[in-house]
């Protein structure tokens, strides 16, 4: 076996119960902060936005923005199926009304964009 190259992680278990795997604890890089900060630019674009959309919906279309609003969030409580779902319903709205709904679409696919397509 000599010359074999492993890359990652080697474990051996022996004995035990409840084995859950490897804990790494990382540090995250500056990329990754810089990426959680332009995220977080974006949503608050959006967010801003969507306030402005509110106007100029229908009654029944703006109280779906606001439901949508909570699961438009980023961080450790970001639930990504209802992020999605969210960022897609106010996309949908936001096409509805024509040019004025157009800055919110964009916005909606730059978040997503930010977050790999989710």
């Amino acid at each position: 076996m000599s010359g074999d190259h492993f890359h990652g992680d080697v474990v051996n278990m022996i004995g035990g119960t409840d084995n859950r795997g490897i804990v790494h604890h990382h540090a995250p890089g500056a990329d990754s902060v810089r990426a959680t900060d332009e995220l977080t630019r974006a949503v608050q674009e959006l967010i801003t936005l969507l306030g402005g959309l509110r106007n100029d919906v229908a009654p029944m279309a703006a109280e779906s923005i606001d439901e949508a609003l909570p699961a438009i969030v980023v961080g450790p409580h970001a639930v990504p199926r209802e992020r999605h779902q969210a960022l897609m319903a106010v996309a949908g709205i936001a096409a509805t009304v024509g040019a004025v709904g157009v800055p919110v679409v964009e916005a909606v696919q730059r978040v997503l964009g930010l977050l790999g397509g989710q």
